[in-house]
């Protein structure tokens, strides 16, 4: 619930600011040095994703996730069961999601359209921040993040998000 009411606020606020076409057209394709950018902001962020000194750094990226035209990130909301009483760590688990499929996006401009590569990049990425997260908060630890890590050990984390993409995701 809590990241559909996210993807809401994120979506809300992106068609408020201005269509993401109209955005697009005003400026040309994201250039080696932003793609850097999003790539460095990407790294801090996922080294240390409760730091609130990123705020800038997570917002430059989400707007300038919008405004290029040559990168394209799909959300799916494949994680229907992040940290219910914890809305700061499910907003982190979600952001490494979509940021880890922004890194893949930016780093792959060839495929865009390998929508399940993308999809288990940001599934990796949220359980790395996950991971993260736990070091310093032991006790939030959330048993369908669990079972995914262990199903990410035993290599078939790549077969689960290929059919909850399949349930989740309206490409």
């Amino acid at each position: 619930m809590f990241l559909r009411n996210l993807s809401a606020a994120l979506l809300g606020c992106v068609l408020l600011a201005a269509p993401a076409s109209a955005i697009a057209a005003d400026r040309g394709p994201s250039t080696p040095e932003e793609r850097k950018q999003a790539l460095e902001y990407i790294q801090h962020f996922m080294a240390n994703p409760l730091n609130p000194a990123l705020q800038p750094e997570k917002e430059w990226l989400t707007f300038w996730m919008i405004q290029v035209p040559d990168i394209h990130v799909h959300v799916c909301m494949m994680f229907d069961n992040l940290p219910k009483g914890n809305k700061k760590d499910s907003q982190a688990i979600f952001n490494a999601m979509f940021f880890s499929q922004i890194a893949y996006a930016t780093q792959n401009l060839d495929k865009q359209n390998d929508l399940q590569a993308e999809y288990q990049a940001g599934a990796e990425g949220a359980l790395k921040v996950y991971e993260l997260m736990l070091k310093s908060n032991p006790k939030d630890r959330q048993p369908y993040l669990d079972d995914l890590i262990q199903r990410r050990d035993a290599g078939t984390l790549q077969q689960w998000v290929k059919e909850r993409a399949a349930a989740s995701c309206k490409n």
